[in-house]
């Protein structure tokens, strides 16, 4: 019976010290998108989208100028049309319906292009960020015994207090100031 008891209290001893133990993993949070915006990779990578989405931009912009002088040479000939010369300008706002419908559609053609191109570059441009930044957050989070690293600004946290906030030392490690504002993202 002794025995049985000293075998009780030892598993009992081994269940409170494991719990013990899991009660002590150190928790932490990170901003990872202030991570992001503050490398000077993104600053660039911002610049050259938001180059890329002026020039795209002013494209579709031309396209919509040559529309609207259209659709004005249209209504400019509705107006001016009479019994008199319907003959000869019917057949003009017809062909100007024609070339307005084909305007229409190379612009809806082009924004949509235009949309999967930026998206594309956002891709190439920010994904290895994320990768970089994201191997920073591992290394550190190791280097300081971290059992679980919660990222603050996309991960549905109502509440959090406590735990270690890595921002700073994330950044330090990506060779960023540690109080280096985040770049606020181009608007596209």
């Amino acid at each position: 019976m002794k025995n049985l008891l000293k075998g009780a209290v030892a598993i009992v001893a081994v269940f409170f010290s494991t719990q013990f133990a899991n009660a002590q993993q150190k928790l932490g949070h990170i901003n990872f998108a202030e991570i992001i915006q503050s490398t000077s990779d993104y600053k660039t990578a911002e610049g050259q989208l938001k180059t890329l989405s002026d020039g795209k931009t002013k494209e579709i912009q031309d396209m919509v100028t040559i529309y609207q002088t259209k659709q004005k040479e249209a209504n400019d000939k509705l107006r001016n049309r009479s019994e008199a010369n319907k003959e000869t300008v019917d057949p003009e706002i017809n062909k100007l319906g024609q070339e307005l419908q084909d305007i229409q559609s190379r612009i809806q053609t082009a924004q949509q292009a235009a949309q999967e191109e930026l998206g594309k570059k956002e891709d190439e441009l920010i994904t290895p960020i994320q990768r970089k930044v994201a191997e920073a957050v591992s290394v550190v989070s190791k280097e300081k015994g971290m059992a679980y690293v919660f990222d603050i600004s996309s991960t549905n946290i109502p509440y959090f207090q406590g735990g270690e906030d890595l921002t700073a030392a994330v950044k330090t490690k990506l060779g960023i100031s540690a109080t280096a504002a985040p770049t606020a993202p181009a608007k596209k």
